[in-house]
This record gives structure tokens, C-alpha cells and sequence, in this order.
């Protein structure tokens, strides 16, 4: 059961697939408007994405949200454009990609802001063969999928273990946190949180994990997201300056 929203005080949001919306990373005005909004109202929006922490960081000084990011799915923490939480060492990441690109044709770093914590493949091979070998190496490794790419990862590391620490920086606990994502790297936040929403392109698996799914998708999707928490668990008066703000 969702929580009720007058207990919310934060929103954990995905980047690319919940706020962008298409491809190619453009951010979707009207879900950094709704964003902005939810921080006028008293809660905190955290991005919890796989690009790096900083380029999240850089995201939430420009939308005015909460300047805190969590990145690298769950791998690096930023709170400052020098202030960084490493909660895993990227050197392991490596050796794991250099038995991949040993074993399987194809396999190569996608162009990316510099990672701190993990390692950012092209998705141009199987990733069940790749999670096969890394498993066959006994390396303390996992290979995920963010639909923007393939991410290399210490075992143990996802967007709700670096979510969680964002949190006690905030002082706030997770059952007052609404998670908003779209991929299977979200599904840690989904059950983390109190209360979880996917997008409708969300695979079935991934929306089997969320206590809500809307209809919208890319971008539109996260719009649809916050209206179903607004519009259901805010009193009358909060809820029509709800949506009198993001017409």
C-alpha cells in the first residue's frame, strides 16, 4: 500500500526515460516545472539516475531542485561540485571489463562524463553472456541494464543503497519517499521506498515491482507520475494549487 502523502517528504527521481523524453537526453519542460513545484511545496526531489552523480548534480542546480544527486546507479554521491561519497571502488569495475572485452566480441566504453565507481559499456552484446563470465571469474560483479547502456558495478551497489545514503544526509526516511523510474536499475528505489510509480514503456517485470503504473511514458510519464500521487492523497486545498501550478 502506498503511503499516505502527507507523511512524503522527499521523490526519487530517475533521469533518463523518466524525466528526458526521447533518446537523446532532452529533459522534459513540464516535469522540471512539476519538479520545481513539489520543492515549493516542502519536498525534497533527489535524481537517482545511472549517468554520473555530478552531471545529476548539475541537473538539480539548474531545475531547483535539491542539491544533492545520487549516480553511477548508487555507486557515487554528489553534494557539491567537490564533494563526492564513493561507495565503491572503480578498479574492480575495470578488471571485470577487460575479461569481458577478452571473451566477447563487440564489447566497448560508451562515451560518458568520467565514471568514479563503475564502469559505462555500449550495449552491443549479450548481457547474459557477459553476467556469465563475470559469475565464471568469481568477480564481485553485477551487469545491468539502464536501457541508456550497460553498467559494470560492484555487487551490492544499486540506486537504493546510494539513495539511502542521500537520505540520512537529508535526515529523512525512505517510507516518506515516492521512487519514479522506468528500468530495471530503478527497482532497487521501488523497493526501497514507500511508495514506487513506473512509466507505462516500463518492462512488465519492472512495473510488477511499483505500487503504482501510469499511462504516460518518457517524460510525460513523470507528469502523470506526481498528478497520481498529488490528486490522491493531498487535501483540496493543496491539491488545487496543484493544479492550478502545472497547467
Amino acid at each position: 500500500m502506498c503511503i499516505s502523502l502527507k507523511d512524503v517528504k522527499a521523490f526519487a527521481v530517475d533521469i533518463d526515460g523518466t524525466l528526458t523524453e526521447n533518446g537523446c537526453g532532452m529533459v522534459y519542460l513540464n516535469g522540471v516545472a512539476t519538479l520545481r513545484y513539489l520543492e515549493y511545496l516542502g519536498c525534497r526531489v533527489v535524481y537517482v539516475t545511472g549517468r554520473a552523480s555530478i552531471e545529476a548534480y548539475v541537473l538539480a542546480v539548474f531545475s531547483g531542485t535539491t542539491r544533492i544527486a545520487v549516480g553511477e546507479n548508487g555507486g557515487a554521491i554528489t553534494t557539491a561540485p567537490d564533494k563526492h561519497m564513493l561507495l565503491a571502488n572503480k578498479q574492480n569495475c575495470l578488471k571485470g571489463y577487460e575479461i569481458l572485452k577478452e571473451n566477447i566480441e563487440g564489447v566497448h566504453m560508451k562515451p560518458v562524463f568520467n565514471r568514479l565507481t563503475e564502469v559505462v559499456l555500449s550495449r552491443t552484446f549479450d548481457m547474459r553472456e557477459g553476467s556469465k563470465i563475470l559469475e565464471e571469474n568469481n568477480l564481485n560483479l553485477s551487469l545491468s541494464d539502464s536501457k541508456y547502456a550497460y553498467h559494470i558495478n560492484e555487487k551490492g551497489v544499486n540506486k537504493g543503497v546510494g539513495l539511502l545514503e542521500a537520505l540520512k544526509i537529508l535526515n529523512l526516511d525512505p517510507q516518506e519517499t515516492v521512487a519514479i523510474g522506468d528500468s530495471e536499475t530503478d527497482v532497487p528505489l521501488f523497493d526501497l521506498c514507500g511508495c514506487s510509480i513506473a512509466l507505462n514503456h516500463a518492462e512488465d517485470n519492472v512495473k510488477s515491482r511499483a505500487t503504482h503504473v501510469v499511462k504516460g511514458t518518457e517524460g510525460r510519464g513523470l507528469v502523470d507520475a506526481i498528478d497520481l500521487v498529488a490528486f490522491n492523497y493531498l487535501d483540496t486545498g493543496t491539491q488545487n494549487d496543484f493544479s492550478r501550478s502545472i497547467r
